[in-house]
């Protein structure tokens, strides 16, 4: 790929993704349940609870709540900084309450969990680590220091310490589990979403790609007639001027830049021509102009076209697809990348199925992560390979995402492999040992007809004479 799709993921913290209205609100509910929880637990079922402090420690809630809500907008989004600040004051201030109201043997102590989760999905590791040890902290001084639970009548409400002792090892795991279980899921949902933007991007460039080389090839074609008017008017002239010095090197002037202009246009439209005119191409062409760009890499790149049964079968037209284009050009330059020497793309068809088929000659992918190919990971490639190849390649994961995406997205179904077999050793006389891409269409999906191969190229219109 041309564009360092891998610059995405350049900020890993996820910052400023909570407004402030949110955690207000649910600020908020908290502080209705606890006054709920205590007004109940004081005057239905009848425990001796210090109201006086249990109310102050919800009041400072409330004053957090109404500072945040009269200062700061509405739609304001907490930095990672402040974000922090807000847990680690809703995580103390749930302490404090467990604390005056029997630490775990209040069955709500399970509530100190919230905090630790909602940072592992939101802040960075470091932060999560931070509010997970406090969290411990707490857990472990509430089992065993505590303002105990007293009935009206005297009795002491204290679970055996067995129970307190489980309770407690079982919130250590919690909070370990969770921070890890959340942040982990989190963060994977965070990579794909940014992987499936980078497959965006990248479709949408070859897509505007596409349309500038027809713009082009629209303007060549359109401007064709009147430069070759000019041309051959120009070359009239030099023959009427053989006279006139000055005139005639004027009028060669003119040929020149107009040829000049021709060449120009030819190149620039060779690309969109191809889109404008030829909307619906042979597959062979399409894999063809999507080896292209990396025929000049020093690498040699042995392109074959094969009918699997009958060698006379006609070849498959397909939809020439920016998307599959794409697809297919970033397992070619995977394969470009990682060869030694030689890139094989074998394209082969039989009545059922179209596949495109792409090997090198390189050390195949690399055994830790081959579970993970197709998934969008960024690693250094020089942590795999050989010295010699180009430290600041980022890994191979995002760019085979991105085709494996875009292929799907047409239709195929991709397989990746490693080492060789043998009727492909035996069909190019090699012994291959690098790694295996393979893209299959099935053909009566992808395949064009011979009608749709006519709308897309158009009639033939009559010469006028």
């Amino acid at each position: 790929m041309s564009m360092n799709y891998a610059s995405i993921y350049a900020q890993s913290a996820r910052s400023g993704l909570v407004r402030l209205r949110t955690l207000i609100i649910l600020r908020w509910l908290a502080v209705i349940g606890q006054v709920t929880a205590i007004l109940i637990s004081k005057f239905i079922i009848g425990l001796q609870i210090d109201l006086t402090l249990c109310i102050l420690a919800i009041v400072a809630s409330v004053l957090i709540n109404l500072v945040a809500t009269f200062i700061f907008p509405e739609n304001r989004r907490l930095p990672e900084r402040d974000f922090l600040v807000m847990l680690l004051f809703d995580l103390i201030q749930l302490a404090v309450l467990l604390y005056l109201t029997g630490g775990l043997n209040n069955p709500f102590s399970i509530l100190i969990l919230a905090p630790v989760t909602v940072s592992a999905m939101t802040l960075r590791p470091f932060s999560t680590f931070f509010i997970s040890g406090l969290a411990i902290v707490l857990v472990s001084i509430l089992a065993f220091d505590h303002v105990p639970l007293i009935m009206q009548s005297g009795i002491v409400i204290k679970l055996p310490f067995l129970f307190i002792a489980g309770f407690w090892i079982a919130l250590m795991i919690g909070i370990v589990f969770l921070a890890f279980y959340a942040r982990r899921v989190t963060s994977e949902t965070h990579l794909m979403s940014q992987a499936l933007l980078a497959t965006q991007m990248a479709l949408s460039r070859e897509q505007k790609l596409t349309d500038l080389g027809g713009v082009v090839a629209a303007a060549a074609h359109e401007l064709g007639t009147p430069l070759a008017t000019i041309n051959l008017a120009s070359t009239e002239l030099i023959e009427d001027l053989k006279n006139n010095k000055e005139l005639r090197e004027d009028a060669v002037l003119i040929r020149e830049q107009v040829q000049r202009c021709k060449v120009i246009l030819d190149s620039m439209g060779r690309n969109g021509k191809d889109d404008l005119q030829v909307k619906i191409v042979p597959i062979t062409n399409l894999i063809e102009e999507a080896a292209e760009p990396h025929s000049k890499r020093n690498k040699v790149i042995n392109l074959s076209h094969t009918s699997q049964k009958n060698k006379n079968e006609n070849i498959p037209y397909i939809h020439r697809k920016p998307e599959i284009i794409h697809g297919v050009r970033n397992l070619i330059q995977n394969a470009v990348d990682f060869a030694k020497a030689e890139i094989w793309i074998d394209t082969t068809w039989n009545e059922h199925t179209i596949s495109v088929r792409i090997c090198d000659d390189g050390d195949g992918y690399p055994a830790d992560i081959f579970g993970r190919i197709g998934d969008p990971f960024i690693r250094r490639r020089d942590t795999f390979t050989s010295k010699d190849s180009h430290s600041e390649y980022e890994g191979m994961g995002l760019g085979l995402f991105i085709a494996k995406t875009l292929l799907e997205r047409s239709g195929a179904q991709i397989s990746f492999s490693n080492g060789s077999d043998l009727k492909y050793e035996k069909k190019h006389k090699a012994q291959l040992r690098g790694a295996v891409a393979e893209v299959t269409w099935v053909r009566n999906i992808i395949e064009e007809t011979n009608q749709n191969r006519m709308i897309a190229l158009g009639e033939n219109q009559q010469f006028e004479t």
